[in-house]
């Protein structure tokens, strides 16, 4: 649990609250956020007050599932990554139990039903991808862009598969390229795309609007293209590429621009919150 790489951090939703949750490969079970679940249960004001107490009682008491309890740093809502205590679905029921709660039956029953999704999953890859399909219809996001972005991922994956049989390393020098891309068509690293959008950890493509997807994927698809026929070896042949690719995208980009007006790069993104200090504090946004 102590490497990153070994787990796929994901948001499930029970009662319209966000409970942290991790698949670890290695260990091929999930392991959940107590102090959410927790939280959830008693409706406290304070969970997090609430679990510390309450983990003081079972550690006293001897309780296995406290002492099994892993600490993998975890996103909170203030955007920034802390230890957070987590256990398996097992250790989850155990702790429910020694809470008195009328809402220990239903989030119970959720987590049974957690327990045989990535299963579920195994057998039929396609459930997994309807399951993000309703998170972000959830979210807002309309049919069109889904669509969209549910093809990216897979447009995205056929081109980082080309540079690796390119030579390229994955990692920094994936990041390097992605960057000359979108700084061709954009004017902006992938990170100052992000800081222009008053982004932090959230993803960048989740936060554009159709027309910016749309020129991030062009841009992909013609160094994909470019990159598959050429056959370019190395980092500094595939950034040559990189930026053929991006100007595709940028002239694509002038003409609607020449036609609109206005530029189609914005501040826009699909955020309920905003950033409002160096600190990484958040507070909701007010609606006009």
């Amino acid at each position: 649990m102590d490497n990153q790489n070994k787990m796929y951090i994901i948001n499930k939703i029970f009662n319209n609250e966000t409970i942290r949750t991790i698949w670890d490969k290695e260990e091929e079970k999930y392991f959940i956020s107590v102090v959410d679940v927790v939280g959830v249960i008693t409706e406290s004001k304070d969970k997090r007050k609430y679990w510390n107490k309450l983990k003081e009682r079972l550690k006293h008491e001897g309780n296995q599932s406290v002492t099994n309890c892993h600490q993998p740093k975890l996103k909170a809502s203030d955007g920034k990554y802390y230890k957070t205590d987590v256990v398996d679905i097992e250790g989850m029921f155990r702790i429910i139990e020694s809470i008195p709660s009328k809402n220990a039956e239903p989030i119970k029953r959720w987590l049974a039903k957690l327990g045989s999704e990535r299963i579920d999953e195994v057998f039929d890859p396609s459930i997994a991808v309807q399951r993000s399909i309703e998170l972000y219809r959830a979210k807002g996001y309309d049919e069109k862009w889904i669509a969209q972005r549910i093809q990216n991922v897979q447009s995205r994956k056929s081109l980082t598969d080309i540079w690796k049989e390119n030579g390229v390393h994955e990692g920094k020098e994936f990041a390097i390229l992605t960057n000359e891309i979108y700084k061709t068509w954009s004017g902006m690293t992938a990170s100052e795309y992000k800081e222009y959008k008053g982004l932090k950890k959230e993803s960048l493509r989740d936060n554009m609007d159709n027309i910016e997807i749309s020129l991030t994927d062009i841009s992909e698809e013609v160094t994909k293209r470019l990159a598959g026929k050429a056959k370019p070896q190395g980092l500094n042949e595939n950034l040559k590429v990189a930026r053929l690719g991006g100007n595709v995208a940028k002239n694509t980009r002038n003409e609607i621009e020449n036609l609109l007006g206005e530029s189609i790069v914005t501040k826009e993104n699909r955020l309920n919150y905003k950033y409002i200090n160096e600190k990484d504090k958040i507070e909701l946004k007010k609606e006009d």
